[in-house]
C-alpha cells in the first residue's frame, strides 16, 4: 500500500468520468498523488465511481468492489470508498451487503468524502479537472439529471431532476481546458436537447453551442445524447454554419413502432421520427447520425421488431448501437409490465439487427475510399497512427488507421485520404 496515493476507478459512462476528474483535482489540491484506473491498485485511498444503469453494469460495479474488498483485507489498499449511480440507487442494500466498504456516497454528495477524511473542498477549483483522456480532447458535461419518463430507464432514479449548468460556468470550464491544450469537446448530458428549460425557460442548446464555438482554440464540438421529441431545430442551423461544430448528432431513438414508442413513453411517433431524420439530413448535408435502439422491451411483437428492422435498413444510420431490454427495479416498466420476452429471443433480435447494421456500416465506410478527411490524431500504435474524423467520437465510433509514411504528432490535425475501409475502421494516408 502506497501512502498519500489515491486510486480512482471509473465505471460506466463519460458523465461519470467527468465526476472522477473533478474529484481527482480536489485530491491533488489536498496534496495527494492520484492515479485513474491504475494498472496497480495500491492506494492509501481507493474510490470506485460506479454505474447502476442496467444489470450488467451493476454486476461489474459489485464485482470490482468485492475484488477491492479482498485487497483491503490483505492490506494492499487502505480506505475503500464507493460513489456514483449504483450507490445512489441501492445505498441501503449495498451498506448491508458490502461491509468492507468504508463509506458509500451517491451521485452528488461526493464532496463529503473529502470532509470525512479531514480534507478540504476548494470551491475556487470547482471548474477544474484532471483530464484522464488524451490531452487534446475532453468530455464536457452541461447538465445533470433527466426529466423524461421513459418506461425502461432507471437513470432519473439515480440522477434526479434535470439541472442545467449555467452557460457562464460552462464557458469558464471550456476556457480552462483550452489553456491545458484541449482542442475537441464531447458535449454530454443525459438529454442535451432539454438544456436550458429549467434554468432559462427555453431550449438554449443552440445558443450554448454558438457561444462555445466562439471561444478561441475550440477546434471541434461534438454533441451526444439528444432526445428526439421537440428537437430544437435551430441547432441544425448552428451545425451547418459553424465549421468547428461537427456534423454529428448522437440521438437515441430506441424504437420506431408506434405501439412500442407508446409503451416506452417516448412522446414521439413513427412518422415524426422519420420526419426528424429527413430534416436533419436535409438541413445539414453530410451529417452523421448515431443512434441507440432497444430490442425485447415488454410487448414487442415480431411485427414490431420487423418494423424496427425495416427502419434500420431504410434509414441507414452512419453509426448505430443496440441493446436488449433489462427489467430495472423502480422503473415504470418494472412496475407496470411483465418482462415476458425470453432472453434468448432478445439476444437473437439483437444479433439480427446488429448484423444488418454491420453491413450498412461497411458500405458507408467503403463509399469514403478515395476521399480526404480532416483527422485528429489520438495515438501511435505499432503498425498505425490512430485518429478520427469529425464524424467519429472516441471509443464508440470507427477509427482512422493511418499508414506510417510520415512522422505524426498525437493531438494534431491532418488531412488523410482514405485508401481502404472495413465496417468499423478506415485506412488512410496523410497527404504531404
Amino acid at each position: 500500500m502506497r501512502k498519500n496515493k489515491v486510486d480512482i476507478i471509473t465505471l460506466g459512462c463519460s458523465k461519470n468520468l467527468v465526476d472522477s476528474e473533478q474529484i481527482m483535482r480536489q485530491f491533488v489540491a489536498n496534496g495527494y498523488k492520484v492515479e485513474h484506473d491504475p494498472h496497480k491498485i495500491n492506494g492509501e485511498i481507493v474510490v470506485v465511481n460506479t454505474c447502476g444503469f442496467i444489470g450488467d453494469a451493476q454486476e461489474e460495479s459489485v464485482n470490482m468492489i468485492l475484488e477491492l474488498g479482498e485487497a483491503k483485507k490483505k492490506g494492499k489498499i487502505g480506505k475503500l470508498f464507493v460513489m456514483g449511480c449504483l450507490s445512489e440507487r441501492f445505498l441501503k442494500d449495498l451498506q448491508k451487503e458490502l461491509p468492507e466498504v468504508d463509506r458509500f456516497y451517491g451521485k452528488f454528495n461526493w464532496k463529503q468524502l473529502l470532509s470525512d477524511i479531514g480534507k478540504s473542498y476548494y470551491n475556487d477549483l470547482a471548474s477544474d479537472r484532471i483530464i484522464t483522456t488524451p490531452r487534446h480532447y475532453a468530455y464536457l458535461k452541461i447538465a445533470e439529471g433527466c426529466d423524461r419518463t421513459c418506461s425502461y430507464c432507471a437513470i432519473p432514479i439515480s440522477t434526479g431532476h434535470y439541472q442545467s449548468k449555467p452557460m457562464e460556468d460552462i464557458e469558464k470550464e471550456v476556457r480552462l481546458l483550452v489553456e491545458q491544450g484541449v482542442k475537441e469537446f464531447q458535449v454530454i448530458a443525459q438529454d442535451l436537447t432539454y438544456y436550458g428549460l429549467d434554468l432559462y425557460k427555453r431550449m438554449a442548446l443552440p445558443e450554448l453551442v454558438e457561444r462555445l464555438s466562439d471561444i478561441p482554440g475550440v477546434e471541434w464540438i461534438r454533441l451526444h445524447y439528444g432526445y428526439p421529441s421537440h428537437f430544437p431545430y435551430d441547432l441544425l442551423r448552428v451545425m451547418r454554419e459553424r465549421e468547428n461544430v461537427c456534423k454529428y448528432m448522437d440521438i437515441a431513438l430506441q424504437h420506431v413502432s408506434n405501439d412500442m414508442l407508446k409503451m416506452m413513453r417516448r412522446n414521439i411517433t413513427k412518422e415524426e421520427t422519420y420526419d426528424l431524420i429527413q430534416r436533419m439530413r436535409e438541413e445539414v448535408p453530410g451529417i452523421h447520425l448515431r443512434t441507440t435502439l432497444m430490442v425485447g422491451h415488454p410487448g414487442e411483437t415480431e411485427k414490431d421488431f420487423e418494423e424496427l428492422v425495416e427502419f434500420v435498413r431504410k434509414v441507414r444510420f452512419e453509426r448505430m448501437g443496440a441493446f436488449a431490454y433489462s427489467h430495472e427495479e423502480g422503473t415504470y416498466s418494472y412496475k407496470h409490465y411483465q418482462d415476458e420476452i425470453p432472453q434468448k429471443t432478445k439476444e437473437e433480435r439483437l444479433d439480427a439487427i446488429m448484423r444488418i447494421q454491420e453491413r450498412i456500416s461497411a458500405e458507408i465506410n467503403m463509399a469514403k475510399t478515395g476521399k480526404t478527411f480532416k483527422v485528429i490524431l489520438d495515438r501511435e500504435e505499432d503498425d498505425f497512427y490512430v485518429g478520427r474524423t469529425e464524424y467519429d467520437s472516441p471509443e464508440v465510433d470507427p477509427e482512422m488507421l493511418i499508414y506510417k509514411t510520415n512522422q505524426l504528432t498525437p493531438g494534431n490535425f491532418y488531412d488523410v485520404k482514405v485508401e481502404d475501409a472495413q465496417a468499423f475502421d478506415l485506412y488512410g494516408k496523410v497527404l504531404s
